[in-house]
């Protein structure tokens, strides 16, 4: 290219509203917050299964199994941020559903909306050569742990890049990480056809039974997509748009970037869709490479 970081593009989304559960006994459940105006806060009130399963969804949890209103996640502090939320279960995000204006409440810093998922095991990838490549990782009875490699194979690689938005698995990769694991090997004898939503539906030993050493651990590395983030806007989902080569962040030059790019990005983000365009004007320029 023959661009500048004063060129680099961006992006402002409309949503949807980012989402997270924290405090839980696990990575899919605990206490709901909403992230708005720049700062997480929490829910309260009139909080249903048909709520929770909009929660779940979003963040590849499963359904919900349960409800609660109360504070079993431990005391929050700032902001209330909704109340009276009413959804049906199919909305697609949290902020498609109806409920009082933003901060708009009559509740207590007890009133809390909780929920517990289903799952899916959350899936990750450690010590790879780039966010999509790495050592296979699932998380159980709050740990995360290894996969046994020894059954290791294609089918089970494509279900993990496709959970990760990663593409399709490229390669498969036993025991030859940058770092060796410690820790649990939750999995072996995992068996996918390749089609399985997430990796807890391929059939395999009971967690933790196993005959493994962590030199057999299994990983896989992804064709892509190329990971893309936002960074230095207002929120989380607006900013300097920048994308993953070679093992480095890079930005994308603004000269032909427009709006049907700009939905690409928000869409791959979960950030709904493109509000408007940015191009050069961010809280901080940018160094290194112009991707």
């Amino acid at each position: 290219n023959n661009c500048y970081h004063s060129e680099d593009a961006g992006v402002s989304c409309s949503g949807p509203v980012p989402v997270r559960l924290v405090n839980g006994n696990n990575m899919c459940s605990g206490r709901v917050e909403v992230y708005h105006n720049s700062t997480w806060g929490t829910i309260c009130g009139s909080w249903n299964i048909n709520a929770g399963n909009v929660v779940c969804r979003v963040l590849n949890c499963g359904t919900a199994r349960s409800v609660t209103t109360a504070a079993s996640s431990g005391e929050a502090t700032g902001n209330i941020w909704l109340d009276g939320v009413k959804c049906n279960g199919t909305e697609p995000a949290l902020d498609q559903c109806p409920a009082r204006p933003w901060g708009v409440n009559n509740c207590t810093h007890g009133e809390y909306a909780e929920v517990f998922c289903s799952g899916p095991v959350p899936v990750r990838l450690v010590n790879g050569s780039n966010m999509c490549s790495g050592r296979v990782e699932v998380y159980h009875n709050s740990t995360w742990g290894t996969v046994c490699g020894r059954s290791w194979d294609i089918n089970a690689g494509n279900v993990v890049c496709r959970v990760l938005n990663c593409g399709t698995a490229k390669s498969l990769i036993t025991g030859a990480f940058h770092e060796t694991a410690t820790g649990n090997i939750w999995l072996d004898g995992v068996k996918c056809i390749g089609t399985e939503p997430t990796l807890d539906q391929c059939p395999s030993s009971p967690w933790g039974v196993n005959n493994c050493n962590h030199n057999e651990d299994a990983g896989v590395s992804c064709s892509g997509p190329v990971p893309v983030r936002l960074v230095n806007g207002g929120n989380i989902c607006s900013g300097r748009v920048e994308v993953y080569h070679n093992s480095t962040w890079g930005t994308i030059s603004g000269r032909s970037w427009d709006m049907n790019a700009g939905n690409v990005v928000c869409k791959v983000l979960n950030c709904g869709t493109a509000k408007s365009l940015i191009t050069g004007a961010f809280h901080e320029t940018a160094t290194g490479n112009i991707w």
